[in-house]
């Protein structure tokens, strides 16, 4: 047996030496907001009801952003961008996420989890993540320790979810693709009264451009849910304003929206739904897949045949009334027992002055009436590099022309009001002008995600 190491004097010495230098590191080290490395595009804020903060209630400050998971990031995605590493990125993410100084954080795509929490936790952030079954990634909502306290959580995974009574079970899911994404739910108490607070949500919903009636589905499990779980509490409960953020990966002219937003849906918006009913190999094993692309897609962009925009649907067949897709009539029937959310963005700018001349909100593109609800969401919160994007029909016949989902709009904060608490909109975080990404987003300097993070001050009366 050899002999055990004893250090000798020197080996201590410098073993000291060694740590005194890491610690004045750690000392010297710079702040989130000092830190070079983190240099974003600064963000203007509009004042929509600026004296609704002087009046009696609860001015909370809300943000949400898909941070761009770092193990989504591939090259051939991102072309033009100058900053994939993560090292180069996760600077510019946390300044973002601490410069709105938010009170309620909706954060999407999170991943590298080691790294982000002790940055919220010395911020005085708490918060609760939660990810799809086998996801790299997840959806997380942080809240100020001095202002919240969690009393109550819920993850909807949208793939169990069933809409309807009648039927087995995939009838009674009326589900098109397995996705594996999920809503993540919380009930937090505002700190000093025992009875008020907010319910929050956030989502990331399926991504794949063509499925525009998967994503109409989501969008309702996750109204009903955020419903229901508001009901489920104490009496006081049942009151608290409900907050529902995140990456909805659908735009203002998109049928979810408007099923949303209580607007009827457009004959273009029906034919983007009569092409995506299908069953996708992920719920009907059956169905043969093409060459040695996997069934299960793992994430974004990820399966073979399929990260093509311009391949839109394979590995899927037409669907039949006994797989239980919902029409578009029972969509709409659906939507109209939940209630209507209002987009905070669409209801803030909607009130600017002349904000539709200046170029930042969506109904500049003219794809949807200004008297139409949408139309002032902010004109990008996604931006990278530009495809011309078709949808095809499930027959693979018909073209169905669709949106570009690389320079779009696709998150949103909604707010459902409570009885007799209706939300107002105090300020929002101004939307950067297209100049301001170049080529495209994540960008040194700007950015370090291909989502531009949306903020909101919100005020609503007290509970009576």
């Amino acid at each position: 047996m050899s002999k055990p190491y004893e250090p000798t004097a020197e080996d201590i010495a410098k073993a000291e030496q060694r740590r005194l230098k890491r610690e004045q590191a750690k000392k010297n080290a710079p702040t989130v907001a000092e830190d070079e490395r983190g240099q974003i595009l600064p963000r203007e804020w509009l004042d929509v009801s600026p004296h609704l903060a002087s009046i009696e209630g609860r001015t909370v400050r809300v943000m949400t952003w898909n941070l761009l998971a770092q193990s989504l990031v591939r090259r051939e995605l991102f072309p033009t961008s100058d900053c994939l590493k993560a090292g180069q990125r996760e600077h510019m993410l946390y300044r973002e996420i601490l410069s709105h100084n938010a009170a309620i954080c909706c954060l999407q795509e999170v991943d590298r989890t080691e790294k982000l929490f002790p940055v919220l936790e010395k911020a005085n952030y708490a918060w609760v993540y939660a990810a799809g079954p086998r996801k790299k990634h997840g959806c997380l909502i942080a809240y100020r320790k001095d202002a919240f306290e969690c009393i109550r959580r819920k993850v909807v995974t949208y793939d169990d979810q069933e809409i309807r009574k009648d039927g087995d079970e995939q009838a009674r899911r009326g589900s098109s693709f397995r996705t594996k994404n999920i809503g993540s739910l919380v009930a937090l108490r505002q700190l000093g009264s025992a009875e008020d607070g907010v319910i929050v949500a956030t989502t990331h919903l399926f991504w794949h451009p063509a499925y525009a009636y998967e994503r109409a589905r989501q969008a309702a499990i996750l109204l009903r849910e955020v419903t229901k779980f508001r009901s489920e509490g104490t009496e006081p409960e049942a009151r608290w304003p409900s907050i529902i953020a995140g990456d909805f990966n659908f735009q203002p002219d998109d049928p979810a929206y408007s099923l949303l937003a209580g607007e009827p849906l457009l004959p273009g918006q029906k034919a983007r739904l009569e092409a995506s009913r299908v069953v996708h190999a992920t719920i009907d094993p059956s169905i043969a897949v093409e060459g040695a692309a996997q069934a299960e897609e793992e994430e974004e962009g990820a399966e073979s045949g399929e990260n093509d925009p311009d391949r839109i649907i394979v590995n899927a067949r037409a669907a039949q009334p006994s797989d239980g897709l919902m029409t578009d009539d029972e969509l709409e029937q659906l939507y109209r027992q939940l209630g209507t959310p209002t987009s905070v963005y669409d209801a803030g700018q909607r009130t600017i002055p002349g904000i539709s001349e200046s170029g930042l909100t969506f109904g500049g593109k003219g794809t949807i009436p200004s008297n139409r609800r949408g139309s002032f969401e902010p004109c990008y919160t996604s931006y990278t590099h530009v495809r011309e994007h078709v949808h095809y029909a499930k027959n693979g016949a018909d073209r169905v022309p669709g949106p570009q989902y690389w320079k779009s709009v696709l998150d949103y904060i909604f707010v459902l009001d409570a009885p007799g608490r209706d939300v107002s909109v105090v300020r929002l975080a101004k939307p950067h002008s297209k100049e301001s990404f170049g080529d495209g987003l994540p960008r040194k300097g700007v950015c370090g995600s291909d989502h531009i993070s949306l903020a909101a001050d919100l005020h609503w009366p007290p509970l009576q």
